[in-house]
């Protein structure tokens, strides 16, 4: 299955920066959390590091195509009700009819947004730590049955 990179768009979820203290002073190193979706259903997100965030960004968006997953949509909402934790991070994912909206905070939002779900209410229950929220939010709608 060949992918065409073009079809998708990304977002940067969250951008670390982390600092190793040596002899001669600070040194600085960036992670990213990247999200691609085409808006129809299919999702991914990757993490990557590197010394400056465009190559961290760059990094994180490769990874993210390698981890790309299919959601089943119901028209512009999801099926079903679905609740999924991982690690400290629990997501709970309501459909919503049509109009309502894409109801959802912190680093749910632009999954939700990727995959292409209009109309949704969603809650992070527990830990909002943005690299375990993406994870439990894509996991959670790769569980959603058809």
């Amino acid at each position: 299955m060949a992918i065409n990179r073009d079809d998708f768009e990304e977002a940067v979820v969250n951008v670390g920066r982390v600092t190793k203290v040596v002899k001669g002073g600070r040194r600085f190193r960036f992670t990213a959390l990247v999200v691609v979706g085409d808006k129809n259903g299919t999702i991914g997100f990757g993490t990557g590091k590197a010394k400056e965030v465009p190559d961290a960004v760059k990094k994180g968006l490769d990874d993210a195509f390698k981890s790309l997953v299919k959601v089943s949509l119901k028209g512009t909402t999801i099926t079903h009700d679905i609740e999924y934790k991982y690690n400290a991070s629990k997501i709970l994912l309501k459909p919503a009819s049509e109009g309502t909206g894409l109801i959802a905070g912190g680093a749910a939002r632009p999954v939700l947004m990727l995959a292409g779900i209009k109309d949704i209410i969603a809650k992070s229950l527990g830990s909002n730590n943005p690299n375990n929220l993406v994870q439990a939010t894509v996991e959670a709608l790769s569980k959603i049955k058809s």
